[in-house]
């Protein structure tokens, strides 16, 4: 960030890993935030450099050399995609307290839910994933109970209304096939909350086990529950890559 250049704040706290750019949003529109000791308007800039800027009472403290991390980990069962839990439920934040710095969860993935999230201190990477215009395909393996129906698989895979709102046409694939029970591969363009377990409640499924296997190029692989790792370069070229292809087929869908 260039100190002869204001910025938003929402950005500015983003950058600073403090929260996603959404959930600085919020923490905005609630007050939570001051300028040189001023409420901080939603859109408002300031200067990181020069300007001090509260959320939530701690101060923000910029540094022209931070590191950013990029991190894919494992969630397990029973741990909440928050940084912290006045309940005292366990966060994610427990899994990477090794890293030198605070990162902040690219989306959610509910407490009874596993497999891969993304974590980082950048805030335009977050953005760029996880913001609801981008359509990044994020991928599930999803055991529900009883067995599925032709007409099941057709209501999901052409939508279904979750909280008022029909869902955006879904990819899925029967993986296994049992008496009581189905495996199937779900592939989402949309994150709404509980959207899969609310999809199926929906048409009378129970969702027995959900796991995210993939989100847009970058597989969970091997990594093992509550284990951590850096995206490599590559997984980095290829998530650009997949971000620049997807707003170049919403341009050519306005444009039409």
């Amino acid at each position: 960030m260039e100190s002869k250049d204001k910025i938003r704040i929402q950005k500015i706290i983003s950058e600073a890993g403090i929260a996603s750019r959404r959930k600085a949003e919020e923490l905005i529109v609630r007050g939570a935030v001051t300028i040189n000791g001023k409420r901080a308007q939603l859109g408002e800039k300031a200067d990181p450099y020069k300007d001090k800027i509260v959320v939530a009472g701690r101060t923000i403290t910029v540094r022209r050399d931070a590191r950013k991390y990029y991190v894919m980990l494992h969630k397990p069962r029973g741990f909440i995609t928050t940084m912290s839990d006045e309940g005292g439920r366990k966060c994610v934040a427990e899994l990477i307290d090794d890293i030198p710095a605070r990162l902040f969860p690219v989306g959610r993935l509910d407490r009874d839910s596993e497999g891969l999230l993304f974590m980082t201190n950048d805030g335009d990477f977050a953005n760029m994933i996880s913001h609801p215009s981008t359509h990044f395909a994020k991928t599930y393996r999803v055991t529900v109970h009883p067995a599925i129906t032709e007409e099941q698989l057709t209501a999901l895979t052409t939508g279904v209304m979750v909280d008022g709102r029909k869902s955006m046409p879904a990819s899925i694939r029967v993986i296994t096939a049992e008496k009581e029970r189905t495996v199937l591969e779900i592939i989402l363009e949309e994150g709404r909350n509980r959207q899969i377990r609310k999809m199926c409640e929906a048409i009378g499924l129970e969702v027995a086990r959900l796991k995210r296997t993939a989100i847009g190029p970058v597989k969970l692989g091997m990594l093992q529950p509550g284990k951590w790792r850096e995206l490599t370069p590559d997984e980095m070229r290829a998530i650009r890559a997949y971000h620049k292809k997807l707003e170049a087929k919403k341009a050519n869908t306005n444009e039409q």
